[in-house]
């Protein structure tokens, strides 16, 4: 009897220190992970769904990160990133070229949607079809040169007048909210707004940018992070970028499913605007790329031609300086 009880003890022990022991190596293991922040652009929507994929399937943590996803608040997402405050962020082609032309160091390191979704959009009743009749209405945006330059081209092409539009800044007013009242038509994703508007029946006239001109298809969103960052800690910034690319395609084979992760780490979302959404896009992200996250050269300096064209810079970008496809997974 005695000796079944000093084997029984010795199982007790043998499986308690045991226990112990993997109690030991999981917390080490949380230690060894690398403690990041990824700072959004804006408030969570499904241009972020792949970061969000990446963090619920254990993603980054498979490449020995823990990663934090913010949202900016009222610093944005460049100057985090450029600073330092933030690992990565998510910005645009247009702002990383604006800041590599005045010497500030941030570099784009995956697009993550490969070609422009973004254009004019207003109801069908303000008839609005063509740059064309922008004249004699009323634009709502958000305060950028860029606005006035990009709605000066396309009329250009169409001999208007781009004097005869209006230009007010709606901050942070809705779409759907603006256009009932004093706003005839703004510059909106169509993978959510445009989605959004499909869900609520209120049909809207698009047009896209780059049905009009080749260099304004650039792109917007992206990845970014800075020059010291990528001198610093390069095995990072790879590690980074191979769980978000697994989380990004994730989302283009299964977007229901990436839906209800992004859902769920931000409750406050439409259910139906996200799901609808999802499916939108999710074909878009790598599109005809032969990788999700890869960035053309041509891209870079054909839209820093058009910025330069349109004095939107005071001196030419050095492309090959804003952006990098080096730590893309091979």
């Amino acid at each position: 009897m005695k000796k079944w009880l000093v084997l029984l003890l010795t199982v007790f022990l043998i499986a308690g220190c045991s226990s112990k022991k993997e109690t030991d190596t999981a917390k080490e293991n949380t230690k060894k992970l690398k403690k990041i922040t990824v700072v959004l652009d804006w408030t969570p929507n499904t241009n972020h769904t792949g970061l969000y994929v990446a963090k619920a399937k254990g993603y980054f943590k498979d490449q020995g990160l823990d990663v934090d996803i913010i949202q900016p608040g009222e610093t944005g997402a460049d100057q985090l990133v450029a600073s330092g405050k933030a690992d990565f962020g998510v910005g645009y082609q247009e702002g990383i070229t604006q800041a590599r032309v005045q010497g500030v160091p941030l570099v784009s390191i995956a697009a993550i949607i490969q070609h422009n979704t973004s254009g004019f959009a207003s109801p069908v009743a303000k008839n609005i079809k063509t740059p064309k009749d922008f004249e004699g209405k009323t634009y709502g945006g958000w305060g950028s040169p860029v606005e006035k330059s990009v709605i000066t081209s396309l009329m250009d092409k169409e001999h208007a007048d781009a004097n005869k539009v209006k230009i007010i800044n709606m901050g942070d007013t809705d779409f759907f909210t603006a256009v009932k009242r004093d706003v005839d038509f703004a510059w909106i994703y169509y993978g959510w707004t445009g989605v959004e508007a499909e869900l609520r029946h209120q049909k809207i006239n698009m047009i896209y940018l780059t049905d009009y001109s080749k260099k304004l298809d650039y792109y917007t969103p992206v990845l970014e992070t800075n020059e010291k960052m990528i001198a610093n800690n390069p095995d990072t910034v790879k590690a980074f970028l191979k769980a978000a690319s697994q989380g990004y395609q994730f989302a283009i084979k299964n977007p229901d499913q990436a839906a209800d992760m992004l859902i769920k780490a931000a409750p406050d979302l439409d259910p139906k605007l996200v799901k609808a959404s999802q499916k939108w896009l999710s074909p878009k992200y790598q599109d005809d790329a032969a990788q999700w996250g890869l960035q053309k050269k041509i891209v870079w300096e054909n839209y820093a031609t058009w910025m330069y064209d349109h004095k939107l810079l005071d001196k030419k970008l050095d492309a090959d300086k804003a952006f990098t496809n080096e730590f893309l997974p091979k």
